[in-house]
């Protein structure tokens, strides 16, 4: 399977609105490709150290934005597959900021959490052409919230644009 619907509101939990309203309706696995080449494209093109900046106190720096959307992305995709497998039990949630700190981004070289981030979004398409169409609609529980894997695949194209305009808007 290449290509799935939007879901419907009920299918996530309504704070999950503000990345899903960034995606159209769309070729997925075009865009989570596309996706690749965008954030590649982006890191190439700033001068050597920009990665490491952050663009006020406390905020994290492109490298740890990069990190912590690899993070969020490992874990979205893990939750649709025990949702899509039939999970009953409710899906821990996670506290960014720790994993972003646990995470030690500042001291992985970029090229390598470019390779990861590859990586990952491999291993999605991957996935997704495992599906069948009914287990996209399987309801489970992610942080006590019901969520679909249809949902939770979408999100993840969503929360990259969202940190996209972000590293574009506020880190120069």
């Amino acid at each position: 399977m290449n290509n799935f619907a939007l879901p419907r509101r009920g299918e996530y939990p309504e704070y999950f609105d503000s990345y899903l309203s960034k995606v159209g309706e769309g070729q997925y696995i075009d865009l989570i490709q596309s996706q690749i080449h965008a954030i590649r494209a982006l890191f190439t093109s700033k001068s050597p150290g920009w990665e490491s900046i952050a663009y006020g106190q406390g905020k994290w720096t492109p490298k740890e934005v990069l990190g912590h959307m690899i993070d969020t992305e490992r874990i979205m995709l893990f939750r649709a597959l025990c949702i899509a497998r039939g999970e009953r039990q409710s899906l821990p949630g996670f506290d960014e900021n720790e994993y972003v700190t646990q995470g030690r981004f500042a001291e992985i070289p970029l090229e390598n959490l470019l390779e990861d981030f590859e990586a990952q979004r491999l291993a999605i398409c991957s996935f997704v052409k495992t599906l069948s169409v009914n287990s996209l609609d399987h309801l489970g529980k992610a942080n006590e919230k019901p969520i679909t894997p249809r949902a939770l695949l979408w999100i993840i194209p969503g929360h990259f644009i969202h940190h996209l305009q972000i590293l574009n808007e506020r880190y120069l």
